[in-house]
């Protein structure tokens, strides 16, 4: 594992990273606070927002923009030290009984023991579709960006530019597929020791807390954003493929090139360590049909 990592640091230092922070978003314009009576903070003049978890409560912020397709990226820095049993959560998530979901979500560990980055993809309101890496570096020390491209096509989680999981379209083989309801980004800093580490077992350390959380450099200016008057979204035209020729809109048709296939292999060979496509006890009438495809 340590030559691996020498080797992936490398590579990510000698390949430019492909989702870099364009321009800075503003917190006190982008978001509003949902919760956690002033545990949530925007500070710096709207550049940078904290999360806060004590034993009263948690804290959590979402997007007043809804959204339809998007290439979204956070800067965030984890919560430090003895972690075990918080779980802070970053998301895209539409409303109603039979809602759309893309999912980072980082699991809190033990002092010296590796976070567990945790994904999944709900559609109408069904997930089960959870994949979960280690990272290749301390995701508490600085701050790191994760991001979600989210096209007609595919959703594709990146850290710092490195794809780690891609879910495609398979409509035609009956998979449904995020597509027509519009979505906030939402995030959330909250108490999970009843499953999040160690299945239960590790429970939150009180004495540690406040646990914090911190965000910056929200960019969503490769968006589309949603209009509930007007029903439509800022990318919408007679198809995806023309809204794609627009300047800017390039990513409505984006894919992964041979290089970011290549990166995204190694990540899922050496980091992963949860599939729910290889997971064949869970499933004993059969996997996913998309993990068959």
């Amino acid at each position: 594992m340590a030559s691996f990592k020498s080797a992936l640091s490398l590579m990510l230092l000698a390949v430019p990273l492909l989702v870099m922070v364009a321009s800075a978003g503003n917190f006190n314009q982008d978001f509003q606070i949902t919760w956690g009576d002033g545990r949530a903070k925007i500070l710096n003049n709207g550049q940078l927002l904290t999360l806060t978890l004590d034993k009263a409560s948690g804290s959590g912020f979402e997007s007043k923009n809804e959204y339809l397709f998007g290439k979204i990226d956070m800067q965030l820095k984890l919560v430090a030290g003895n972690s075990a049993g918080t779980v802070t959560a970053y998301y895209l998530r539409s409303e109603g009984s039979l809602w759309d979901e893309i999912d980072f979500e980082f699991l809190g560990n033990l002092s010296g023991d590796p976070y567990i980055l945790h994904t999944n993809v709900f559609t109408q309101g069904k997930g089960n579709r959870e994949q979960q890496f280690y990272l290749w570096f301390d995701p508490t020390a600085d701050f790191h960006t994760y991001s979600i491209l989210w096209n007609p096509q595919r959703i594709v989680f990146s850290v710092d530019g490195t794809p780690i999981r891609e879910f495609k379209n398979m409509e035609s083989i009956g998979i449904p597929f995020p597509k027509n309801q519009p979505m906030r980004l939402t995030s959330s800093l909250w108490n999970a020791d009843d499953w999040a580490t160690r299945g239960g077992l590790v429970k939150t350390d009180w004495s540690k807390a406040p646990f914090t959380a911190s965000y910056r450099n929200f960019n969503a200016d490769k968006a589309c954003i949603w209009s509930r008057t007007k029903k439509t979204s800022s990318c919408s035209s007679s198809s995806s493929s023309s809204s794609s020729k627009i300047p800017g809109n390039e990513w409505l048709t984006e894919d992964l090139d041979t290089t970011k296939q290549e990166r995204l292999r190694w990540v899922q060979k050496n980091y992963m360590i949860y599939n729910y496509c290889s997971d064949i006890k869970r499933f004993p009438q059969g996997l996913p049909t998309e993990c068959k495809s």
